[in-house]
């Protein structure tokens, strides 16, 4: 809870069951953005009492009006701040002198706007924890909740008429997103229990909201349109309470483009871009990330039938699919956008097309059972897909219909309304323009898709969902830390048992170490928190193979030293044995401003910025996810034994991976950073090496 005051009951119902509101700054032109509420809160029927604030007016848009919130009967519950930006700030701090429990204020003009706008949100979030009031916005269009009346929003959509009433509740940081979700959703027949435009933030956030609303019987899923993960722990609290009780989370987040979160030191922050690990805290909470707007509306039926328990954080999600069609040209085009997204179809089997014969099923069993004309009567598509849904080779079917779609849906239709029943997801994506039959199938929970890859991106996204895991510790914040040197670093790998090349070190400008506890040859490095890629700044001797090139090797990195990294501190150097691997990785682990603790793995060396291959997950991670991890990095399918190659240790890795992940659970260690590159991976049974090491630690005094 970013402010004191209101439980979650509390908050749900002053915000979306309030039974007084006032509008602050109420105009009497409904046609003006501050009269729409107004408006909308008397066409809509809320029974609650309304309080136009209008000093000017002895009535507004037909009801009495008031001078000031001083003179109102009572204390709203709710205030809608209708005002210019300048007049907020006095708003805000009369209503929480008057004990009002929650305002939201439409008007912009606050963090996005520059100093001045940022010192007037920090006063809005100081005034919220010192009053206990709750702040919705800046910048949000309101709340509606359909179910008892109230659509107190400005946002121009919600003035016509009849809104749908459903169990689907949508947060969206953009307040035009819940006006263009309700007419979307109106031509599909998806209805809602409640909007929120949640705007900057300052003081009420995204997850907050939603988990308020958990315990409401009238919600079973949430839709969430993100511009960005601010407030990241709120949300992340509210993606694991939802998942603990069966509500499906399905989002839309802007910001797929390269725009690489950097972080000083390491190349765990440049190669984690901003959306990767965006994406990964999704998957890892449960939550289905999908990349289409339309895809939105169409996911939660089917998130709703592949609930989370069924999909093990240690087993890859069944995803076998099996399509049906009577128009062969739409059921092509399905196949095409699974596979582009890395979900094959499947064929029948023999068995299953013995099935299909003896049954009087014409159509051709290749990849897709396509019924051509024949699947328009509802005798033969019924058996179909009675015999298909059964067959064991199948964890879910998409049924592709043609033109009888739109010419006779209640023919079309009715195998699959009479077969969506079964144990198994049956789906239905509609080739032709068919609006009624997509409402219809809506209206019976169908998982329904209006095209192939809307079809393609849903079934994507559901099943890239990861049960989530254990929570992390909290307290891991970066204030006061700072990076250590390598062999520094070396002690915290010890910690976590994480394997690593023996290590020497010596004073750069004492005496060459006579006897080394190693065979030549060595790797000789530069050893200061303050030379971190020393390979750049020629900080790195290799392959010294005698006494007499181990000395010449300590005069040019002091000569290095002094010509390019002239006034650097660097008193000692490291030495370690030269080692080969069959490949080198990149793994590292870090604490995102947003997402919270996560782990990279991604190749490694010279390709690490090159190849830009990764996987992330939310820290800690388990063996089985760091299975996952491995497989999802190309580089690593070289040494996973194919046609005769030689096979790395592989488990050897992804116990390194579980291993560094544990520092999530470790906050005594202070560790803000850890980087391992390169980490050798070794021929299968000689474990993993890592032969450099990069770590920033909270509050770390140097020796």
């Amino acid at each position: 809870m970013t402010g004191p005051g209101l439980a979650a009951g509390a908050l749900a119902q002053a915000l979306l069951q309030p039974r007084s509101i006032a509008l602050y700054g109420a105009s009497d032109d409904p046609g003006k953005i501050a009269g729409r509420p107004l408006q909308f809160l008397q066409r809509s029927g809320y029974a609650g009492r309304i309080y136009p604030i209008n000093p000017g007016r002895p009535q507004v848009q037909g009801l009495k009006a008031w001078p000031s919130l001083d003179r109102l009967p009572e204390v709203p519950e709710q205030v809608f701040v209708l005002t210019p930006t300048g007049q907020v700030l006095a708003a805000a701090h009369r209503c929480a002198a008057l004990g009002v429990k929650l305002i939201t204020i439409l008007a912009s003009g606050f963090s996005e706007s520059g100093r001045e706008g940022l010192q007037r949100e920090a006063e809005l979030r100081d005034l919220a924890r010192a009053s206990g009031m709750r702040i919705l916005g800046p910048s949000s269009l309101g709340v509606v909740n359909p179910r008892v009346g109230l659509v107190l929003t400005a946002n121009a959509v919600f003035a016509e008429p009849e809104l749908p009433v459903g169990k689907v509740f949508v947060a969206s940081h953009s307040g035009s997103m819940i006006g263009a979700l309700v007419s979307r959703g109106k031509a599909r027949a998806v209805g809602f229990a409640g909007l929120v435009s949640v705007g900057s933030e300052a003081d009420l956030s995204l997850g907050e909201i939603c988990q308020a609303t958990l315990d409401d019987p009238g919600i079973e899923g949430y839709l969430l349109f993100l511009e960005s993960l601010r407030h990241g722990a709120a949300l992340q609290r509210f993606a694991r309470a939802a998942a603990a009780c069966g509500k499906p989370v399905i989002a839309y987040k802007l910001g797929r483009s390269e725009a690489a979160a950097q972080m000083a030191g390491t190349h765990t922050g440049a190669l984690a871009g901003a959306d990767d690990i965006a994406d990964a805290f999704l998957k890892d909470l449960g939550i289905a990330r999908v990349q289409m707007l339309e895809s939105l509306l169409e996911a939660l039926p089917l998130a709703q039938r592949l609930p989370l328990p069924l999909l093990r954080p240690d087993m890859p999600p069944a995803r076998r699919v099996g399509v049906v069609s009577t128009t062969g040209g739409g059921a092509a085009m399905v196949v095409d956008q699974l596979g582009v997204r890395g979900l094959q179809v499947q064929c029948p089997s023999e068995a299953t097309q013995e099935r299909l014969k003896a049954a009087g099923i014409p159509g051709n069993a290749g990849r897709v059972l396509d019924l051509t004309l024949a699947g328009t009567r509802y005798a033969v598509m019924k058996a179909a897909l009675q015999i298909l849904l059964d067959a064991p080779e199948f964890d879910m079917l998409i049924a592709v219909l043609g033109s009888s779609a739109r010419l006779q849906p209640q023919l079309a239709l009715q195998p699959i309304l009479d077969s969506a029943s079964h144990r198994k997801p049956l789906m239905a994506m509609l080739l032709p323009d068919a609006p009624q039959a997509l409402a219809q199938l809506s209206r019976a929970a169908v998982p329904c898709f209006r095209t192939p890859e809307g079809c393609a991106d849903v079934l994507a996204a559901v099943l890239a969902r990861r049960s989530p895991g254990a929570p992390a510790c909290p307290d891991h914040g970066g204030a006061g830390a700072a990076f250590i040197d390598e062999a520094q670093s070396y002690a915290v790998l010890d910690e976590l048992q994480l394997p690593h090349a023996p290590v020497l070190t010596a004073a750069l400008a004492g005496p060459v170490p006579g006897v080394l506890p190693f065979p030549f040859p060595v790797a000789v490095k530069l050893c200061s928190a303050q030379i971190l890629h020393k390979t750049e700044v020629g900080g790195v001797v290799l392959g010294v193979d005698s006494a007499q090139a181990l000395s010449e090797a300590f005069a040019t990195l002091r000569q290095r030293l002094t010509e390019r990294l002239p006034g650097v501190p660097c008193e000692q150097v490291l030495l370690q044995p030269m080692c080969q691997g069959l490949i080198e990785v990149l793994l590292g682990y870090r604490v995102d401003p947003d997402a919270g603790l996560i782990v990279l793995l991604a190749a490694g060396g010279i390709w690490a910025e090159l190849v830009r291959e990764r996987s992330i997950r939310l820290a800690p991670v388990g063996i089985g996810s760091a299975w996952e991890m491995i497989g999802e990095v190309r580089a690593l399918q070289t040494v996973a034994g194919l046609r005769g190659q030689p096979k790395g240790d592989l488990a050897a890795l992804a116990q390194a991976i579980s291993d560094l992940s544990q520092l999530a659970l470790r906050p005594e260690l202070g560790v803000v950073q850890a980087e391992m590159n390169p980490m050798l991976v070794l021929r299968e049974g000689q474990g993993v090496l890592a032969l450099d090491a990069v770590v920033m630690r909270k509050d770390w005094v140097g020796p």
